[in-house]
């Protein structure tokens, strides 16, 4: 038996104890956490800045790419986030056992409907260390255990955030054997087999990643393979608005799966939207690539690419954006729905009728109104910190935090009731009556 799989088998059986613990002991083991990131900062930016360098000695081979890279790289600004996410989840309401529904089948005869963690999770991700601490408080706070695979570009800085982070938690009674770390590919093709060990897969990466991970297990898996995300310009939109919040989602951090891809411009307003649109991207040094529509509200002098048709579906994660025009919403709508994700896709008007009609024919983890595709984010919707995104249809779906971590269970209890009683010519009749009662 190799040592990555007697780890898990050992974390899966700790994760039985880990479900059990009270809120203030989980409570002060993520305290302790956030005060070992802030104590051990020199020791995590040391390790950082060896797997950047070896990162960026690979990146001018072209054997990774820049945003990857820009991924990898940890701050002080990077570990003060991380310590905010922990402190997050602290606030959070400790959601295991918390009573989902009660049903009264019978005098004496209640039926709990009751949250608990789903077990053991697998995480797989690549190039980002903060996804560390994001995991790992979530997973400690819902009572799952969890095996993490981080990409080896990120190493140095993995190891040190785990160590960190898991002995932090068990100086506070936490069992530390409830989290591994996995450290070679092999690991992960040995894990996608533990099917009766790990219950629920989560991999962040690639869309190459993400569909090899769906592609070659039994185990469920929870994520999306692609941030093709949208925004559409509409003819009643606010120019000034448009033009801030279509920025900010392409430029803020454009490395990540919820920034903007593909722009769709209502032709009404081409002409007046897409030159100060352009001279905006153009200040900012993103490539643009435009349909042939698009190209005539452009000034001549701009310098932009013809679009193919791979754009449409691409996933830049990078200073590009394709821009196409269409001469509506329903177009706009069958445009998103053929091209994109499912991720986050957003439409800029002031008119309230095809806010809604946006909303409700959009087939999205995240729809927005006039505001940037950027906060599909666990954090900034309150959540705490997220260990993903998914545009899966069942269990959790959008920004995935704590909850996307539970699962429920059925609690009965009774008075040696027994169900040949209601069964037959004479057989008891159930009340079925909801009650605002929680389990003990």
């Amino acid at each position: 038996m190799s040592q990555v799989i007697s780890d898990i088998k050992k974390a899966k059986s700790a994760s039985l104890v880990l479900a059990t613990l009270d809120t203030e002991t989980k409570n002060n083991a993520l305290k302790a956490m956030a005060k070992a990131l802030d104590k051990n900062k020199k020791k995590i930016l040391e390790a950082n800045a060896k797997d950047v360098s070896k990162a960026e000695k690979i990146a001018e081979k072209g054997e990774l790419s820049d945003s990857l890279v820009k991924r990898l790289k940890v701050n002080d600004e990077k570990i003060s986030g991380m310590i905010d996410g922990i402190k997050d989840v602290i606030k959070l309401e400790d959601p295991v056992g918390e009573t989902i529904s009660t049903i009264k089948l019978d005098e004496g005869l209640v039926l709990y409907q009751i949250k608990c963690p789903i077990g053991m999770l697998g995480v797989i991700f690549e190039s980002r260390p903060d996804v560390v601490p994001q995991i790992l408080s979530l997973c400690l706070k819902s009572g799952n255990g969890v095996a993490f695979k981080g990409g080896s570009e990120a190493f140095y800085s993995n190891r040190v955030l785990f160590d960190v982070l898991t002995n932090a938690a068990a100086s506070a009674g936490v069992p530390k054997e409830a989290f591994v770390l996995m450290e070679t590919r092999a690991d992960i093709n040995q894990i996608l087999e533990m099917h009766e060990h790990i219950d629920l897969l989560i991999p962040r990466g690639s869309y190459e990643f993400v569909k090899y991970i769906q592609n070659n297990t039994k185990i469920p898996v929870l994520g999306h393979s692609s941030g093709i995300c949208h925004i559409y310009v509409d003819d009643e939109a606010d120019i000034d608005l448009a033009l801030a919040v279509t920025l900010d989602s392409k430029i803020q951090y454009p490395a990540v799966c919820n920034a903007v891809e593909t722009l769709l411009v209502n032709s009404k307003i081409a002409d007046r939207f897409l030159p100060r649109m352009v001279k905006l991207f153009i200040d900012n040094n993103v490539e643009i690539r435009v349909d042939k529509r698009a190209k005539k509200s452009i000034p001549k002098d701009v310098s932009v690419i013809d679009a193919k048709e791979e754009d449409w579906d691409a996933e830049y994660n990078d200073m590009i954006i394709s821009i196409a025009t269409v001469d509506g919403l329903e177009e706009a709508i069958a445009f998103i729905n053929k091209h994109g994700s499912h991720h986050t896709d957003a439409i800029i008007t002031m008119n309230k009728d095809k806010q809604s009609e946006f909303v409700r024919s959009v087939d999205s983890a995240d729809v927005f109104i006039n505001a940037s595709t950027r906060f599909a984010d666990g954090f900034r919707y309150g959540r705490g910190a997220e260990v993903g995104i998914s545009t899966n249809k069942i269990h959790s779906r959008g920004p995935v935090g704590m909850e996307g971590l539970m699962i429920y269970k059925y609690v009965l209890i009774g008075n040696g009731q027994v169900v040949k009683d209601y069964v037959g010519k004479d057989a008891k009749k159930y009340i079925h009556k909801r009650l605002n009662q929680k389990y003990q």
